[in-house]
């Protein structure tokens, strides 16, 4: 990160491109801009949108641009939820089940229902064994069935491929042969591009004909050929609202406007509502919750019904960016399909009551979203004005008749509907005396310092960037400090952790089961070995047979701090009683570190053995996918008697 970088405004790459009006300029400079920036000044939209088929019918010329890739697949995949796969709105985790209906059922309640999802997978729990990403899938038996169920109710499905992954178990073929092979398997509709604008060539060749690729960020131009979809992250837009070079490009390219760590959403909504374009949804960022505001719903909501209803003129060839002006701020797009015409009107200024747009006269003007009539005023040259109410940050949808009866304006609360992470209740273990093979430890109160490295995922309930563009390094993947002031009561501590051969003799007493018993195989190790490839269901099973319980990530500090802890050969990291929950994602504190480290990518889990201050947030998935040979875990008790 260059010194002065300030991460609240968009760097220099995500600014809005400047279109020379000049007859003579040479616009192949707009092949690489993000957003074609719009003149302040209305008198010169008329040039400016000029420049802009002069432009297109260069490039496609240039490039021999034929468009037939967007014959072979489905499009107006206009709004894309990008889901965690271990979400609990979309996975039970105390039933092992997923709930897809459930989760679509809720996403019509508040978003007006999805057109896609992005069902992501791996990061950022991979690296923490040498597991790959296509094993996050593969390892998931039902997976075929999420994907047939979420199709079944017309939502289109999405896995992601990740090509920093190379640290991990090689396949025996090619990254672009398996992320076919997966697509084939699981039956899905596409790939979202992690970190790549393109998947061009191999990855394109290997996958069939009516898979979609999606590339993060700016798609190269020559590849919007076989490119059908990107995700817009971090595209700024002019003050008078700009045009997506894509999708001026071609007109059938979905972009899905996202900026994740930004609390509103207002600006994206209205780029993609004037662009005729897309959203991706994104509420919980590797386990960080940035939910929507009910105004920014609701502004989905309304768009949706147009989505739904008016796909056909949002991909027409005939659309008039900056269309109609009546002056001020409100703003307005004209699409027309079979000699029909529709506008998408946003207000990006203060409420309104009067004309968003002067056009011709026609009868029955009416605003879809809201079913309501509009207020039609002659104005000169044979032209009406039409309008009426239009609340700060408010959009419509301006057509000739079609009303389909009343509805409220979209609106609500801009606020950030916060959410806690909460800690799960620590069990009670209670002893009177120190049990065998564990030390004591006196309670109080104790200031901790951890420290952990700063990822994505926080290390709590957190939110590591807020309105931030993207983050960079040192923000990102440094080493941050927390002081944690806690009071412990008296307990004990394993001084070393739970072995296989102790697991062992649990399992051959209780019988114990897990609800999902993939990649189950504590116990089966040597015996003197720490038992691994158990989750926190696993171990606390063990522990309430032993009458014990996991120690607290707080316990485990400070009596590693203390010299209590000794750690076994190989190294793992450990569970400790830490669950939390914010309704949404599901993590656990790990302590210790593990002797396995990926290397390659700082994408990955952290590994190799950690001092005690160290913690590494661990994001909880399903299906035995938590299970791990890199996790174990030691036992705790409260001590109730007096000191000894």
């Amino acid at each position: 990160m260059r010194p002065g970088f300030n991460p609240y405004v968009p760097r220099p790459i995500d600014l809005p491109t400047e279109v020379p009006l000049d007859p003579d300029a040479d616009l192949a400079a707009l092949d690489e801009a993000k957003i074609f920036a719009a003149p302040a000044d209305p008198a010169l939209w008329p040039a400016w949108r000029e420049r802009l088929t002069a432009w297109r019918a260069d490039a496609r010329r240039r490039l021999d641009y034929g468009g037939r890739h967007y014959d072979e697949v489905p499009g107006d995949c206009l709004t894309v939820c990008l889901a965690w796969l271990w979400d609990e709105t979309l996975y039970d985790h105390e039933r092992g089940e997923f709930t897809v209906d459930a989760f679509l059922d809720g996403a019509e309640r508040d978003f007006g229902g999805f057109d896609g999802v992005v069902l992501w997978h791996a990061y950022p729990v991979i690296g923490l064994d040498d597991r790959n990403q296509f094993d996050f899938y593969r390892d998931v038996p039902e997976l075929p069935d999420v994907v047939r169920a979420f199709q079944a109710r017309g939502v289109r499905v999405f896995v992601d491929y990740n090509p920093w992954d190379t640290g991990t178990r090689r396949e025996a073929v090619s990254d672009e042969e398996a992320v076919a092979a997966v697509v084939s398997a699981l039956g899905v509709d596409g790939v979202f591009l992690d970190t790549l604008k393109e998947g061009a060539g191999k990855l394109r060749a290997a996958l069939p004909p009516h898979a979609v690729l999606a590339g993060e960020s700016r798609v190269p131009l020559a590849r919007v050929e076989d490119h059908a979809m990107s995700w817009a992250q971090w595209f700024a837009d002019s003050d008078v609202p700009g045009v997506l070079r894509a999708k001026w490009f071609e007109r059938r390219h979905v972009l899905h406007h996202t900026r994740r760590w930004h609390r509103g959403h207002l600006d994206e909504l209205h780029s993609a509502w004037l662009n005729g374009t897309g959203i991706l949804v994104w509420e919980s960022v590797f386990g960080v919750w940035v939910g929507w505001s009910e105004r920014d719903r609701s502004l989905l909501r309304a768009m949706r019904r147009v989505h739904r209803g008016h796909a056909a003129w949002l991909r027409s060839e005939d659309w008039t960016p900056l269309a109609d002006h009546a002056g001020g701020q409100v703003y307005a797009s004209r699409w027309v399909h079979d000699g029909a015409p529709l506008w998408t009107v946003a207000n990006r200024g203060g409420d309104v009551d009067g004309p968003w747009l002067v056009t011709d006269p026609a009868a029955g003007f009416v605003d879809l979203l809201t079913g309501e009539p509009l207020a039609v005023t002659p104005v000169e040259g044979g032209k009406v004005a039409v309008g009426g109410a239009l609340a700060a940050g408010g959009i419509a949808a301006v057509a000739v008749g079609g009303s389909t009866g009343r509805q409220a304006a979209p609106g609500g609360d801009p606020g950030f509907p916060a959410r806690a992470a909460v800690r799960a209740p620590v069990p009670a273990a209670p002893r009177v005396a120190v049990p065998e093979g564990m030390l004591a430890l006196d309670g109080g109160r104790r200031d901790l310092l951890v420290r952990y490295r700063v990822r994505e995922t926080g290390l709590y309930g957190e939110a590591p960037y807020v309105d931030e563009w993207k983050p960079l390094p040192p923000r990102l993947h440094s080493t941050g400090t927390l002081r944690r002031s806690v009071l412990l009561g008296r307990f004990a501590i394993a001084e070393r952790e739970v072995t296989h051969g102790e697991y062992a003799a649990f399992l051959a007493a209780t019988g114990y089961r897990p609800v999902r018993p993939e990649r189950f195989t504590a116990g089966q190790g040597p015996a003197d070995r720490p038992v691994t490839d158990v989750d926190l269901a696993d171990a606390r099973a063990y522990g309430a047979w032993a009458g014990l319980r996991l120690p607290t990530e707080d316990e485990w500090q400070a009596a590693a701090e203390a010299g209590l802890l000794r750690r076994t050969s190989p190294q793992v990291w450990e569970l400790t009683e830490s669950e939390h929950t914010d309704g949404r994602t599901r993590f656990v504190i790990l302590k210790g570190g593990a002797d396995f480290r990926a290397e390659g990518s700082d994408w990955y889990f952290d590994g190799g053995p950690r001092p005690p201050e160290v913690s590494a947030k661990l994001l909880i998935a399903g299906a035995g996918l938590t299970r791990s040979p890199s996790i174990g875990f030691r036992c705790a008790a409260d001590l109730t008697g007096g000191v000894q």
